[in-house]
């Protein structure tokens, strides 16, 4: 009898110390002692060629750098991203990251996260919190920046001539920071000449389909349109369907400028379809797992850390696609 009870107590003991050592990094604290990480990262959604890259960057990345993850698709919907960092601050993950779907409503959730003592990464989308104890880091384009650029390419191309320009804008999905700040940037520019005139601007939700139906609806009621600007290429390229079933020639009777550069604008840039890209890259993972390493050791990291990024004219667009990698 005395041997039953020591074997139980034994094995006992024995699924103790398999089930403390299987659960490495589901507490916050924990996780970082056994220099384990759980990354807890809330991804907008798949609306794009772009967002699908971002989230393949960051799934390799993780594996790379030996960190779990716990990754959750928002399907572009703040209430589920609010859930899923709820969620992972349940589970007392190390670090939580995520691409705020809308910039505003993240102080109550970000707040619980910090009273869990759980730092938290923003990427490639900035919140609009006037507190920024709420998160650690900024990872991501100058999405303002981006807007400037496209309109320096579109002052440049009209430079010489005093005839009015009529612009028709798609923005990104209302509210997001790249939405709000590529808009931005953009008239800031072409608010300096009075011959540049948005006459219509509409959100396409940065999907090919919407850019397509709501481009379809500037042709009917703006017959006389000289520029696409374009918040994204998917939205560039829904447009480019549009203008082209309406009998028009994309690139020529309507310049486009558009933001990404992923492999399919890239080609319609080398085409001839669109006319200028200003690039965001979406290979964020590698920055961003480095970037939680050192967060969660505590080390003191950048408040805003800015991608490198370029632009691309028709034959950029032509000697890049060959090694392009999103």
């Amino acid at each position: 009898m005395l041997k039953r009870i020591s074997a139980l107590v034994l094995a006992g003991l024995t699924a103790a110390a398999l089930t403390s050592c299987g659960s490495g990094g589901s507490g916050g604290a924990s996780g970082a002692d056994d220099g384990s990480i759980t990354m807890g990262f809330s991804q907008v959604g798949a609306e794009s060629g772009w967002r699908t890259a971002n989230t393949k960057s960051v799934q390799e990345a993780a594996k790379e750098s030996g960190i779990t993850l716990k990754f959750s698709d928002a399907q572009q919907k703040q209430e589920n991203q609010i859930k899923a960092i709820r969620s992972y601050i349940q589970q007392k993950v190390d670090v939580i990251a995520f691409s705020p779907v809308v910039e505003s409503g993240w102080d109550t959730v970000l707040k619980e996260a910090r009273d869990a003592k759980i730092p938290v990464i923003l990427t490639d989308r900035a919140v609009d919190s006037k507190d920024t104890t709420l998160y650690k880091t900024f990872l991501g384009s100058d999405f303002v920046e981006e807007g400037r650029k496209a309109g320096k390419w579109l002052v440049e191309s009209f430079n010489n001539s005093t005839d009015p320009v009529n612009i028709v804008e798609l923005q990104g999905t209302t509210g997001s920071a790249p939405a709000n700040d590529r808009k931005a940037g953009f008239a800031e520019v072409i608010g300096a000449d009075p011959k540049f005139k948005v006459i219509a601007s509409q959100t396409g939700d940065f999907t090919r389909a919407k850019g397509k139906e709501v481009m379809e609806a500037f042709l009917k009621s703006n017959p006389d349109i000289d520029v696409l600007y374009a918040h994204n290429d998917d939205m560039g390229l829904g447009a480019i369907e549009a203008i082209e079933g309406a009998g028009k020639v994309p690139g020529k009777d309507i310049k486009i400028i558009t933001v990404d550069a992923v492999k399919d604008g890239m080609q319609a840039l080398a085409d001839g379809k669109i006319n200028y890209i200003v690039e965001c890259s979406p290979l964020l993972g590698p920055q961003l797992m480095d970037l939680a390493k050192k967060v969660v050791k505590g080390e003191t990291v950048p408040a805003r850390v800015v991608t490198e990024e370029t632009t691309f004219t028709q034959e950029q667009a032509k000697t890049a696609l060959p090694n392009r990698k999103y």
